[in-house]
């Protein structure tokens, strides 16, 4: 299983395409040679491209806008061929607001023109989707609603487990469905922290992963508590690469 960065994390940094490529080197000299494209600024696609390979960067997966997903997904298809980026991801859906069924409606036919083109229909959980609505959480919903090649799952740990459930038993519960996790971690107070500098039980989450074929694990701290984002990349890194895990 590879490791990799989760630019959401940095996106103070990626603001614009100069700032945006000084962060890919710097990313880069930590060690990473997988990332996350997220809350990154706009640019075009070939730009990006470049940028990556000057750095020794893979975009490996992406999170985009529903709006674009459903308005343009022939776009958004298009940009992840050129990219060689085989994930497309969703990281945001409020069902605390929007309905199991609205989501159902709206996102088959973009999951199906995804996976007819080629590529991989992603959907990033938090906490939300851990409420039970007749007996199971929405996530369940979800995995029953999709099939495996309409939809995976960025699971992402510090929700899974801010929604009451175990992240590890949640990654074999869903095998083969989760190429890509969310590794993050949690202290007191749901505080969000660098991997293996919270309270989360990473032992078990790093033996489920790699008993259930998880691909890559992407490094996300989005609150940081006014430590430098970037050295909070690197302690996580640190420590997973002292677990045995490969960059």
């Amino acid at each position: 299983m590879k490791i990799g960065a989760q630019l959401y994390t940095v996106r103070d940094f990626c603001k614009t395409p100069d700032e945006l490529s000084l962060t890919f080197k710097k990313i880069a000299d930590i060690g990473y040679k997988y990332v996350q494209l997220s809350g990154i600024c706009e640019c075009e696609a070939n730009w990006l491209k470049s940028q990556l390979e000057l750095n020794g960067l893979i975009g490996y997966i992406t999170h985009n806008n529903g709006d674009k997903l459903i308005n343009n997904t022939d776009k958004v298809i298009a940009e992840h061929k050129e990219l060689n980026c085989h994930y497309i991801g969703l990281g945001w859906y409020d069902f605390r607001s929007n309905s199991l069924s609205d989501f159902v409606e709206k996102f088959i036919p973009v999951a199906n023109r995804i996976k007819d083109a080629g590529f991989q229909f992603m959907y990033h959980n938090h906490d939300f989707e851990f409420k039970k609505q007749n007996g199971k959480t929405i996530l369940n919903h979800l995995a029953e609603n999709f099939t495996p090649e309409q939809m995976g799952f960025t699971l992402d740990t510090f929700w899974a487990q801010a929604g009451g459930c175990d992240p590890a038993k949640l990654i074999c519960d869903l095998k083969g469905r989760v190429p890509c996790v969310h590794y993050k971690d949690m202290s007191y107070d749901r505080k969000m922290e660098a991997v293996g500098q919270g309270n989360m039980n990473w032992d078990s989450i790093i033996e489920a992963s790699l008993k259930s074929g998880v691909e890559i694990a992407f490094v996300e701290q989005d609150d940081t508590g006014g430590e430098d984002p970037f050295e909070c990349l690197k302690q996580s890194y640190d420590f997973l690469i002292a677990q045995g895990l490969k960059a």
